[in-house]
């Protein structure tokens, strides 16, 4: 096989033999001259195809589409021929490319008109630019400038082609004329499809499997016709591979007697795979193709015939799957059944095309930024392992279940046996290697649904979902949770409102066209809020910070209109006033977004200490939601405020990655995004609010929380390193908050200050943990999605209620004696002053500002979605890296209590102890100051 020649796979060719379409086998004629000859853009893979002699090196071309104001919209809307790549002898070659926009009505180019497809050849010569629809001999799209739209292309008009597709179909040019029709990729146009009578000249010696597919990226005998035998292994009538794989027999398991070359091939023949069934020895006749990055013969319906004498069975291939290129391709087509460790990496696919990312090895992929410094070559490496670790377990069809197959129930997907980033998943039964959209696969050997999974799912994953957080320790406790675009102000009560909606046109959640960002209705509303009540409840913080609630003011009402209906659902489900909210302060920026930060609490557990206030900096907040302040005080046992440590917190939604204007803010490559700067100015100007909070209340105990849109490692979270915060969940887990694109890391944090003399508000926390809720569940249990597929997936718990998931933290040590407010942890503390120094010495300085130390440290496990919370409130870690055993005091030792883990005897532990008691009453005072943040 060799790499696919773009980021796609061969479904439009799937497509193709669906409908039954023929390639032919014998060379087309000659082109005239390169130009494009088909654009494909409703089909499930998108292409663009060049039509030029046979053997024409396309090498270095760039192809391409522009959208309808003329511009390339996005990275993958281009790509370059990969070198080697020729013409076939078909004459035509396609490549697969996304396509952006569809056809709309519109004066831009004399009526209906969409994107437009572009060759420039390796010389930077424009070959051909075609638009779809508009009017022949009219206006077409003129190129636009941006950063990512090829100069050859900037200030050319597009030639309209007259032409739009239906469904399934391309448009085509035949005879000179722009056309529509079933798709012939890689074939001329108008061609009459070749031979399928028989005639086909039938190669008298048989060719094994293993010649076949050679020891190379590709097969050797590309072009020719061969007669192979082969027995099979795997079957798919429907679906959209309409072929099967053949194995030569006797081959597989531990023995290998053709290294470095596959003993299986995928047979494309529509025409015959309905007659087939696993287990025929069949003989083949057909052409050898690389087809999108995977051998296949392509086999007509008179070529395929039963060999009568018995084959040897076929063996799976039992070993570790392998990440090294060359020993995977010397297994493709081939039956396998891995063993070794599988993580699943990502199933957002999972509901648009059946597929479950795995990672071989331990852990998921972790996002390079998030465990190293942006460029660096440790983040270098960490993508380049990664992609070594990919692979994807697949449904047996290339089927879109969002557009074409909404009524099969999805694969993979369950509430009951969840398939969840960081589980462990076993291969239960033989798959087949397969190669597709650039990532080697595992086939399931017939295609698998939602509805046969029972008798077909290969594999089998790890439940590794709790119904609540890790015990966590402290008295208090702080956490952050987006809200998913919790509106109050649904689609239908809005003007002008368009939706996303379910397979039978009911409106879910608005797409645009109007302010709301939220449900569509308030029976969708209901769905929403059922799972993020249930959620907060079991999160059951002391403080919690929201994101991506409505901003009621934008719609004419209390600001905080959406907040106080959250709160009365909550308390009502709580069936209790468990929850409050910090209500909007008097002063308000002038121009806010239309969703927004927010903090509610319990009043049983804390009281607001002063007044909440908005950092109104439009300035570095003017693309962002500006962060909302508020001091809170606990509360003891008894009810009272123990005003000694009341904290500051601040929540948080910087700007996101997905645009950005202006020097530093457009993306770089480095994997910050776009909008870095902006994070950047975000992130100093809170540095410096949260110092003016801290000294309003007079307190060290200092937490940022929120969404930052910054991964761990990256530019914005070193200002804050540098300021003396320290990252919570980082430093204290080895989970993270987010998934994207098959990559974990952490956009939502919890910073604690960590700069004081005395003890911090890092040194305060107990324990902490992130709660792997949303990001790590399938996207199609979302409310969003709900009556999508046929499967009914929605279920009113707190999975996938939203898609970032929760960072909870524990403050404080629980008073253990009774005997007052601090009840002997000064003495603790004195002991430890006597005994020789500050415990904090340092500790500023290791918060991730080393990018090196940084990225060696947790390169090994901060993917870990699902790892044991390390503080599970049962100890705290000191900036030195010492652990003292939570609830427990040196100065408490003696009947009942516990004793320091030292490792000396015991009676001389005591005695130094009441010692310590002794000289510690004389300084108690000075250090419960200190302790305290300077407060009298």
């Amino acid at each position: 096989m060799t790499v696919s020649k773009t980021a796609s796979s061969c479904a439009a060719l799937s497509l193709v033999a669906a409908i039954g379409l023929t390639f032919p086998a014998a060379p087309a004629a000659a082109a005239e001259d390169p130009h494009i000859s088909e654009i494909g853009y409703t089909l499930d893979t998108d292409f663009i195809e060049i039509a030029a002699d046979p053997g024409t090196d396309i090498s270095g071309w760039t192809i391409g589409s522009v959208t309808r104001g003329g511009s390339v919209h996005a990275a993958e809307n281009t790509t370059i021929v990969p070198e080697g790549t020729t013409v076939g002898d078909s004459g035509a070659l396609a490549i697969d490319v996304s396509i952006t926009n569809s056809v709309k009505s519109g004066n831009a180019a004399d009526g209906s008109y969409g994107s437009s497809a572009f060759a420039i050849d390796d010389d930077g010569v424009l070959v051909g630019f075609e638009q779809i629809g508009g009017v022949i001999d009219g206006a077409g799209v003129t190129g636009k400038s941006n950063k990512n739209t090829p100069d050859p292309v900037v200030g050319e008009e597009a030639a309209p082609t007259g032409a739009t597709a239906s469904g399934g179909q391309t448009i085509q040019l035949v005879d000179g004329a722009w056309t529509s029709a079933a798709p012939t990729p890689d074939a001329l146009p108008g061609d009459d499809g070749g031979d399928d009578d028989g005639d086909t000249p039938v190669p008298e010696d048989v060719t094994p499997v293993a010649d076949v597919q050679g020891t190379g990226n590709e097969s050797p005998l590309q072009g020719e016709t061969v007669k192979t035998q082969g027995v099979v292994t795997a079957s798919y009538p429907s679906g959209g591979l309409n072929g099967y794989y053949v194995q030569t027999p006797g081959t597989g398991g531990a023995d290998d007697e053709t290294p470095g070359a596959s003993d299986g091939v995928f047979v494309y023949s529509p025409d015959t795979v309905a007659g087939v069934s696993i287990g025929d020895h069949l003989e083949l006749t057909g052409s050898v193709s690389e087809r999108y990055g995977q051998t296949q013969v392509s086999v007509g319906a008179n070529d395929v015939t039963s060999v009568d004498e018995p084959a040897e069975a076929v063996k799976p291939v039992e070993a570790e799957f392998p990440d090294d290129a060359a020993a995977r391709e010397s297994l493709e087509g081939m039956l396998l059944q891995p063993g070794g460790e599988l993580t699943v990496a990502d199933n957002y696919n999972t509901n648009t095309y059946g597929e479950v990312v795995l990672a071989t090895g331990e852990g998921t992929l972790p996002q390079p930024t998030d465990v190293a410094r942006p460029g660096s070559a440790e983040a270098k490496a960490v993508e380049a392992e990664n992609l070594e670790r990919e692979v994807v377990l697949d449904d047996g069809a290339t089927v879109n279940y969002l557009e074409n197959d909404k009524d099969t129930v999805l694969p993979y997907i369950s509430n009951d046996s969840p398939v969840r980033v960081g589980a462990q998943a076993t291969i239960t039964s033989p798959v087949v290697l397969g190669f597709d959209h650039e990532k080697w696969r595992f086939q399931p050997t017939t295609r698998l649904t939602g509805d046969n999974a029972e008798a077909i799912q290969p594999a089998s994953f790890s439940d590794t979902r709790t119904e609540a957080p890790e015990d966590i320790g402290g008295q208090v406790s702080l956490a952050s949770f987006n809200v998913l675009n919790y509106f109050t102000t649904t689609g239908d009560q809005l003007e002008g409102c368009e939706y996303y909606d379910d397979r039978e046109g009911n409106p879910i959640t608005v797409r645009g066209g109007c302010d709301a960002r939220g449900a569509a209705n308030a029976e969708s509303l209901e769905r929403q809020e059922a799972k993020i009540v249930t959620a907060i409840n079991k999160l059951d913080a002391s403080v919690v910070s929201l994101m991506e609630i409505e901003n009621s003011a934008a719609f004419g009402k209390d600001r905080d209109a959406a907040l106080e209906t959250l709160v009365d659902s909550l308390n009502e489900a709580a069936g209790e006033e468990k929850w409050d909210f910090v209500p909007s302060p008097a002063e308000v920026p002038a121009d806010e977004d239309v969703i927004r930060t927010a903090l509610i609490y319990q009043p049983a557990e804390v009281a607001p200490h002063k007044d909440s206030t908005i950092l109104d900096d439009e300035e570095a907040f003017s693309n962002a939601r500006e962060p909302l302040s508020q001091a809170f005080a606990p509360k003891d046992e008894s009810g009272e405020l123990d005003v000694d440590k009341t904290f500051v917190t601040i929540s948080n939604h910087f700007k996101s990655k997905g645009s950005g204007e202006g020097p530093g803010n457009e993306d770089n490559g480095d994997g910050q995004g776009n909008s870095n700067a902006d994070r950047v100015k975000q992130a100093k100007s809170l540095v410096e609010f949260a110092g003016e909070q801290q000294e309003a209340v007079d307190s060290d105990f200092v937490y940022l929380l929120g969404d930052f849109n910054s991964y761990t490692q990256e530019d914005p979270m070193q200002v804050f390193y540098e300021a003396g915060y320290k990252d919570v969940a980082s430093e204290m887990t080895d989970e993270s908050t987010y998934v994207y694109k098959s990559r974990t890391g952490s956009l939502d944090h919890v910073l604690a200050l960590d700069a004081s003399d005395g003890p911090s508000a890092f040194d305060a926390i107990t324990g902490a943990d992130v709660w792997n809720i949303n990001s790590v569940e399938a996207l199609a249990l979302e409310y969003s999605r709900f009556n999508y597929n046929a499967g009914d997936f929605y279920a009113p718990d707190q999975f996938r209620a939203s898609d970032h998931d929760p960072v909870v933290v524990g403050l404080f040590e629980p008073e253990d004696d009774g005997d007052g407010a601090d009840g002997g942890s000064d003495a603790a503390e004195a002991s430890a002053e006597t005994d020789g120094g500050d415990a904090d010495a340092g500790g500023a300085s290791d918060d991730g500002t080393d990018a090196d130390s940084s990225a060696g440290a947790d390169s090994d496990n901060s993917g870990s979605a699902d790892s044991d919370n390390a503080s599970s409130g049962t100890s705290t870690t000191d900036a030195d890296g010492s652990s003292t055993a939570a609830g427990s005091s040196t100065a408490e030792a003696g009947p009942g209590g516990d004793l320091p883990r030292t490792g000396v005897d015991p009676a001389l532990t005591i005695s130094i102890a009441a010692g310590l008691l002794l000289i510690g009453a004389s300084i108690v005072a000075v250090v419960r100051r200190r302790r305290l943040g300077g407060r009298g």
